[in-house]
């Protein structure tokens, strides 16, 4: 029997409810944020990850879907969604128009790692994109936008929040890191003696006990800003507390990417296991022109949606569309065009089995429908159909060209 590939899940109710529950109520406040959709490909050049996530990250390093396609192209499954955007932004020449450019998008990526609890090798973002803003008010405004999705979804939350510098202050933090880990050379793991010189500041983000126990003396970024990623990062917090939303300082969290700068911020949860991130983003303002764009201003996020599918509060099902029925054989090719007809403002589900009224009732029950609607001898010979309403717990018998 084939069966489908290690960490690429078939998706079943009640999962798939929650699924399409969450991309209507994330769309929804989306939308209201003035974000249009926007669809990237799946398959993508594997240099657009390279030069955009970072060869020293994980992502391109050990968990690309990577292959030769027929026309000897060196191409990639998406790992993340950002990367596509900004490549879609460039080559429609986005960069050049100026303007604000806001987008929000769902959908697979894909990344070759091992399986776990809410972690997939396929698994599905929402992300949403910022281009043209350089105020850390749009930074706030994300962050909103996140606490919104999650209260409506019924999620509980810690919101993380940091400072990585900019350009103007991260090459000088850089080196007093570099310096510190020099120093604890021998101790620290071998992917952080990677990282030293690939990306320093990805060290940070360690998962060792060990590591994470001396880098507890290691110099703040967050104590070495300029003057302005300083201002920036301090109008971020007041905006946060006046809109009432807490909030912790992670000087640690450098999230996982290259491409981030200035705010960085990740919502997590202690009821998904020791894998805590359910959303993150940050600001990449230098992206746009690290892949041959315009100069941009950008900042973005994306939520993991199977990571949350078992947090989600959802609301209580209502009746909903008709249940059509016949009692004899004789009814169907009636009750298939009363359906058909019905199907252009309703949802309506047809049972194709002769039965009386009380299993037909019984039929209605188990899919939640608000009407049962039944075509027996009777009603065949007067050209009616009758009518329950499950809900007000009334009935009716009506003419069949009225239904």
């Amino acid at each position: 029997m084939i069966q489908s590939l290690r960490g690429m899940n078939d998706m079943f109710a009640p999962d798939a409810e929650r699924f399409e529950y969450f991309i209507e109520t994330a769309t929804t406040i989306a939308k209201r944020y003035g974000f249009t959709y926007f669809e990237s490909p799946i398959l993508e050049e594997t240099a657009l990850f390279k030069r955009s996530v970072g060869e020293s990250s994980d992502i391109v390093g050990k968990e690309m879907y990577q292959f030769t396609d027929k026309g000897d192209n060196d191409v990639c499954l998406r790992p993340e969604g950002t990367a596509g955007v900004v490549r879609a932004f460039i080559q429609k020449k986005l960069d050049k128009q100026g303007g604000i450019h806001r987008f929000f998008y769902h959908g697979p990526m894909f990344r070759y790692e091992r399986p776990q609890k809410g972690r997939l090798r396929e698994f599905h973002q929402f992300g949403i994109e910022s281009f043209g803003v350089a105020s850390v008010v749009e930074d706030a405004t994300l962050i909103m936008m996140l606490v919104d999705i999650l209260d409506a979804l019924g999620i509980g939350y810690k919101l993380e929040i940091n400072s990585l510098g900019d350009h103007n202050c991260m090459p000088e933090y850089r080196n007093k890191l570099v310096s510190f880990l020099d120093c604890h050379d021998d101790k620290i793991c071998e992917d952080c003696q990677r990282r030293k010189t690939t990306n320093p500041i990805r060290v940070l983000d360690c998962k060792n006990g060990n590591c994470q126990i001396i880098y507890a003396e290691a110099p703040k970024l967050i104590q070495n800003l300029c003057e302005a990623c300083d201002s920036d990062f301090a109008l971020l917090k007041q905006l946060l507390e006046e809109s009432d939303i807490a909030y912790t300082v992670n000087t640690h969290l450098v999230r996982g990417l290259d491409y981030y700068s200035k705010t960085a911020f990740e919502f997590v949860s202690d009821e998904i296991g020791s894998q805590s991130a359910i959303a993150g983003g940050g600001r990449y303002d230098r992206l746009i022109e690290f892949l041959d764009g315009k100069e941009t201003p950008a900042v973005g996020f994306a939520i993991g949606i199977e990571r949350l599918l078992e947090l989600i509060k959802m609301p209580t099902p209502k009746r909903n569309g008709y249940y059509i029925g016949t009692m004899d054989d004789e009814g169907l090719p009636i009750i298939m065009k009363a359906a058909q007809a019905k199907r252009k403002n309703e949802v309506v589900i047809v049972e194709y089995k002769s039965k009386n009224i009380k299993n037909h009732l019984k039929g209605a029950d188990k899919v939640n429908a608000r009407y049962c609607a039944v075509v027996g001898e009777n009603e065949r010979n007067d050209g009616t159909i009758w009518i329950k309403d499950l809900e007000a717990k009334t009935e009716e018998t009506i003419l069949l060209n009225t239904f």
